[in-house]
């Protein structure tokens, strides 16, 4: 292991924290910058994030880079020699690979400047609650706000030495989805008595699907996911509460707002049939990622015409991203990093190829290299 950004992956990998949480991570990610050559960095602190700003020869214009720093509530089981060590808690999207990959171009360009400025953002909270969208109204941001802005992401399905992009949409808008229901409990014995709500929440679920079947325009697409349900206290007694969670995804912001608006109608129809009080809460709503058309062909073609890796066009995903809150405000583009890993993203045995690091930092030096020269 000659690379030494694939050991700050394994020391990574074994601290994973939640969103806001990630004090060890922000402590081992300024330890390590604070090694580097002292002359055109300038650090700050946002929160559990950081800004890194390195100042170029003669910059015209600011060039940001943003990685996710945060891991997920997941049981690792994938028996790595450096496996988590922080209980229920899992780098199960690739943010230790984000940020290996973050301080090896970090490491390049403040050894190696660009003529242009270069801001490296460390973003807590990518998997909730959000850390872009405050990030980005942050004073650090105001001050130092680039330019244009690039992000990659690990993607399992594709071999080390493939990236995968496109112009235009890439990833859905996405929005949490939580519903709460309240009847009446009681003896399981006398159901006349009282207020099913695992019923109730059985039928919502039911109604829920009807949704993106007979209410979205079937060239389009969006999806809405219960992922857990729970109910009730114990197997003889009636529940008097259930709460669904899950997710919605839509390829566009009017099919979200018809989602929802049709959500609402099927809740209200349940809380007057069941005789219930229903409530729903949205939590976090992420915005679209959305490439600028001109940066990300430019980019492609530059791959591809140096043949630093295999560059494929992919379709949209509906995979959810807070970094289309910064897509939103800066000209910019994120990519699908290939790892060929077996198991896929946030499975508790996802396991990406190493290689990709050495490859990524490549590539992005490469290609900053051309963009701020």
């Amino acid at each position: 292991m000659s690379n030494p950004f694939v050991q700050i992956r394994r020391d990574l990998h074994q601290i994973p924290e939640l969103g806001f949480q990630e004090f060890k991570t922000q402590k081992y990610l300024l330890s390590y910058i604070e090694s580097l050559p002292k002359e055109r960095l300038e650090v700050r602190k946002w929160e559990t994030g950081l800004f890194v700003k390195v100042h170029g020869l003669n910059p015209r214009k600011i060039i940001g880079y943003r990685a996710d720093i945060d891991g997920l509530p997941i049981k690792e089981e994938t028996e790595l020699p450096f496996h988590s060590t922080h209980a229920e808690q899992m780098h199960a999207c690739g943010h230790d690979f984000h940020m290996s990959i973050g301080l090896g171009v970090l490491t390049h360009i403040v050894h190696h400047p660009i003529q242009d400025d270069m801001l490296f953002i460390f973003q807590p909270a990518e998997e909730g609650p959000g850390g872009a969208e405050p990030m980005l109204k942050s004073r650090e941001m105001e001050e130092w706000k680039p330019d244009m802005i690039i992000a990659l992401h690990i993607a399992p399905e594709y071999p080390v030495g493939t990236i995968a992009t496109r112009e235009g949409l890439l990833f859905a808008n996405t929005s949490e989805l939580f519903i709460d229901l309240v009847g009446k409990g009681g003896h399981a014995a006398y159901p006349h008595q009282t207020n099913d709500m695992v019923i109730a929440a059985c039928s919502l679920v039911s109604q829920l699907q009807t949704v993106i079947s007979r209410n979205i325009d079937p060239l389009d697409s969006a999806v809405i996911t219960i992922g857990k349900i729970t109910g009730g206290t114990v197997q003889n007694v009636i529940a008097e509460k259930a709460r669904l969670e899950g997710t919605i995804r839509t390829l566009s912001v009017d099919s979200m707002k018809k989602v929802k608006n049709r959500i609402e109608s099927i809740v209200q129809g349940i809380a007057t049939g069941y005789e219930c009080e229903v409530k729903i809460d949205y939590g976090s709503m992420y915005h679209q990622v959305y490439n600028d058309h001109s940066l990300t062909r430019e980019f492609m073609n530059y791959v591809e015409e140096q043949s630093l890796v295999r560059v494929i066009e992919c379709k949209e995903a509906m995979t959810g991203e807070d970094f289309g809150y910064m897509l939103e405000k800066i000209p910019g583009f994120m990519f699908w990093l290939g790892v060929e890993s077996e198991f896929g993203l946030h499975h508790s045995k996802l396991n990406p190829n190493e290689d990709a690091i050495e490859k990524a930092i490549m590539l992005l030096t490469a290609y900053l290299n051309y963009k701020g020269n």
